[in-house]
């Protein structure tokens, strides 16, 4: 190892074991600098520009709030309680110590086999971060970040009900990819617009899914992933049901073609903020998933598959067969050819480009983006989908719960 090298890993190294920071601010917004901080260095980012880049983060974040300090925790998370707060948003701290204390007692291995399979449900929590912040840590292998995403897990846990059951459909056991399933919904969504739209309202506006009524009044200010914890509680068969792949193929197709299905759908919409989201929590997830047994390694896919849906219903915006037909035909077969003299050339720069970026979505997406590009076969797709960069959304400002305003304070 170089010189270089060795200086770039402390540094990537201090930063994850950093703890100054809760994992939360401005009300609701998920921590994200050390998911920043691996796809800078994955991408070849220089030490210099990493610790750069956290310590802007850190004042000021691309929402315009800067990060909040270390919060005491309200309770003393324990064997007896640790799943009574879950969900609350409360006691990180202690839920860091808990998993830090149950991590040197049982090996790191056998930690994420004990307490992964219960967390697992509640993934869709924070929008998928503390997915992502779990599945980047087990990516980079970093010790404190890993027990940070399981004391994330806890304190966002959202269940998505993997296991709710609905009346069989003819439908869905006909599926042979995720790609089908996805076209299959979409045909739905066409036939049925105004009817699920019309169940969509209700659901958001049903008095039962409200705060006053006692529903997730925690997640009351936060807009998306209020709606999502809505939809999740009233369910949906088209949300709810397995799609026969999940159960018959092996893991590798799964991955496969989970990763072409959702960068087409990222594709009908290139560059949104939430759906990127499903492509760094899906490489989040895969990690995961390969530290546990294969019949819970399926239980991810059901988790993974019905908080995505959920995600992309809570929004009724839901891309039409005809577009997700047109992208694959057209990117199913292009192939970046080796030795091309236009592969590098075109890598380089979205690779420049992410590492200027202060938006920190978008070096993540070209992280995994670049790596599905290598892993299967240099599909254009991949590469195509890392260029479409994305803009946070303008978020107000929340105090103890309340919006205060949507000035850009620092």
């Amino acid at each position: 190892m170089s010189t270089d090298e060795k200086k770039t890993l402390i540094v990537v190294e201090t930063l994850l074991n950093d703890q100054s920071y809760h994992i939360e601010f401005n009300g609701f917004l998920t921590n994200h600098v050390k998911h920043a901080v691996i796809a800078l260095h994955r991408l070849g980012a220089s030490p210099q520009q990493i610790q750069e880049y956290h310590d802007s983060y850190a004042k000021c974040t691309t929402y315009g709030y800067g990060l909040e300090p270390a919060r005491p925790s309200e309770h003393t998370i324990t064997q007896d309680n640790w799943q009574v707060y879950f969900g609350q948003h409360c006691s990180f701290t202690s839920y860091c110590q808990f998993f830090d204390q149950k991590e040197k007692e049982l090996g790191m291995e056998r930690l994420l086999r004990e307490y992964v399979p219960i967390l697992l449900p509640g993934c869709v929590g924070a929008l998928m971060h503390s997915t992502i912040h779990i599945g980047w840590a087990l990516d980079s292998e970093n010790r404190w970040m890993i027990i940070e995403g399981l004391a994330y897990m806890a304190f966002s846990y959202l269940s998505c009900n993997p296991d709710r059951k609905y009346p069989a459909t003819q439908s869905a056991v006909k599926d042979t990819s995720a790609l089908d399933s996805f076209l299959r919904i979409a045909d739905a969504w066409e036939k049925d617009r105004e009817a699920l739209h019309r169940w969509l309202d209700a659901t958001l506006t049903d008095n039962k899914y409200s705060a006053s009524a006692g529903f997730h009044p925690e997640l009351a200010v936060t807009g998306a992933q209020f709606n999502v914890a809505k939809v999740l509680a009233e369910g949906h068969p088209l949300i709810h049901e397995t799609p026969a792949w999940i159960e018959k193929q092996d893991m590798a197709t799964i991955w496969k073609g989970l990763y072409e299905a959702v960068t087409l759908l990222f594709m009908t919409k290139p560059g949104d903020f939430l759906i990127l989201h499903l492509i760094t929590s899906l490489h989040a997830m895969e990690q995961i998933a390969n530290r546990l047994p294969i019949d819970q390694q399926k239980r991810a896919i059901k988790c993974y598959w019905t908080a995505m849906l959920a995600i992309i219903f809570s929004r009724g915006e839901v891309p039409t067969r005809a577009a997700l037909e047109a992208l694959h035909s057209q990117y199913k077969d292009a192939v970046d050819h080796e030795g091309s003299p236009m592969e590098g050339a075109e890598w380089e720069p979205i690779v420049a480009r992410a590492m200027l970026e202060e938006e920190e979505h978008n070096p993540k997406l070209v992280y995994v983006q670049r790596l599905l590009w290598n892993r299967f076969g240099r599909r254009t797709l991949f590469r195509i989908a890392a260029s479409h960069f994305t803009t946070p959304p303008e978020v107000p400002k929340f105090e103890d719960g309340i919006t205060v305003g949507a000035d850009r304070p620092c």
